[in-house]
């Protein structure tokens, strides 16, 4: 499971279009067992707005409570991108079942 999330997030950083989108799909079905990875890497990671876009968008489709706090905290942030999928994720929080 460690190996799965590792291989996508080297995926995800490298220059090649392809592979950023590979490494982000191959993580998508699996973002709830990895939210935690997820928000500690969104915050690590300071350089690659687009990389910080689609963890915030994992972190939004994991549905889960621990990332709340994280989320409610983008709504303000400078990118709107970054609030635009944040609010997703809130929203997509409150319609779990």
């Amino acid at each position: 499971m460690a190996n799965r999330f590792r291989d996508a997030m080297r995926l995800m950083r490298k220059h090649d279009p392809q592979l950023r989108e590979d490494g982000f799909h191959r993580l998508r079905p699996h973002a709830a067992e990895h939210v935690e990875e997820l928000m500690t890497e969104y915050l690590a990671e300071q350089d690659d707005h687009g990389l910080r876009c689609w963890l915030v968008e994992l972190i939004g489709e994991a549905r889960s409570e621990t990332a709340r706090p994280l989320l409610t905290e983008l709504l303000d942030d400078e990118s709107e991108s970054i609030r635009d999928q944040a609010r997703r994720g809130l929203d997509l929080l409150g319609a779990k079942k």
